[in-house]
């Protein structure tokens, strides 16, 4: 029996692997709003650990995945799964069977990372140029880890245009990979509108799940998604990030309201602040890069809440955390 039969007998709600944003801090802010909204995500897939040269040593697995260290699970519960990023199919065996051995209970292979440096070192989307080599890995892979252990993929439509789909669907037809994440775009479409959604409905001829994910930033596009993409499950990005309750707004923005009529999935501003506070006293290496960190977030948040442009134009120079947050505090007694 497939290992990923169970995971997939409901809808599925996936946050996002994102370089540099969903890091475990910020994994471990949007899981916990996600649980208290009452819609988890179902699980949540790493930043991509980079494969080059050797078997990587448990530090690195535990930088990246910390939460190896608690049954690869964050403070909510929410399960973690380990992507890893290659082209050498053994390597990526191997440090695949040793991300198990840590305690992974998946593991996702990314096709889709767009990042030039990436790409140049034959990691990621340029991948999807190489469907031989796509399976080579991945079959690896599959081959090398436990078989009660899932191995997923996750691609893009292609890398400058979508002219080997049919190559790419055959070779991860091939492979032996328990699911497919599609993020509905080029790595030369980058992460403009629109995602091409409806470009996924091809993937469905094969025998397993399959993920929508790009440009979904409200109920209303997770439904069209997937109407066009013939799925229903999906990944959540970018919208995750700038409305924190996305993923509740997703399944419940028609019917669950409380008896007061207020919708039960919606996360007001000031119920966001203690967890932007939180955020601000998370850990990181220095105030420096946790400041820097949270004003990317808060950028972010000023597209899904007004009040978050008022504290973004008051705090957007200031370095001093303690300033920061009182800010946060004085924008709800406003």
């Amino acid at each position: 029996m497939s290992p990923s039969k169970n995971l997939f007998q409901n809808p599925v709600r996936l946050l996002a692997p994102m370089e540099g944003l969903t890091d475990p801090l910020m994994r471990q802010i949007l899981t916990q709003i996600a649980s208290d909204l009452g819609r988890p995500y179902d699980w949540s897939v790493s930043e991509f650990i980079r494969i080059t040269q050797h078997v990587l040593p448990a530090h690195v697995f535990y930088k990246y995945v910390p939460e190896l260290h608690h049954d690869a699970k964050t403070a909510s519960g929410t399960p973690i799964h380990v992507q890893i990023l290659g082209s050498d199919a053994q390597l990526m065996a191997e440090n695949a069977t040793y991300a198990c051995e840590l305690g992974a209970p998946a593991i996702d292979i990314n096709f889709g990372c767009p990042a030039k440096t990436v790409n140049s070192h034959r990691g990621g989307s340029v991948l999807l140029d190489e469907p031989e080599t796509m399976y080579q890995i991945i079959s690896a892979v599959r081959k090398a880890v436990p078989a009660h252990i899932p191995v997923s993929a996750k691609i893009r439509l292609g890398y400058t245009d979508t002219s080997r789909m049919d190559d790419i669907r055959g070779a991860i037809a091939a492979s032996g990979a328990d699911w497919l994440t599609i993020h509905a775009r080029t790595k030369t479409q980058g992460y403009k509108p629109p995602a091409y959604w409806d470009k996924i409905q091809s993937f469905n001829a094969l025998d397993i799940p399959v993920i929508a994910n790009g440009e979904i930033w409200s109920a209303a596009q997770a439904n069209d998604c997937m109407m066009q993409a013939g799925t229903s499950h999906l990944m959540l990005g970018r919208g995750a990030v700038t409305r924190p309750d996305l993923v509740a707004q997703v399944d419940n923005h028609t019917e669950n309201h409380d008896d007061s009529g207020k919708n039960t999935a919606t996360l007001l501003w000031q119920d966001l602040i203690a967890h932007q506070i939180k955020f601000l006293e998370g850990e990181a290496k220095n105030d420096v890069v946790l400041v820097g960190r949270y004003k990317q977030w808060l950028g972010m948040l000023t597209k899904g809440y007004a009040e978050a442009q008022t504290v973004w134009e008051s705090i957007k120079r200031e370095k001093n955390k303690a300033v920061i947050i009182n800010a946060l505090q004085a924008s709800v007694q406003q």
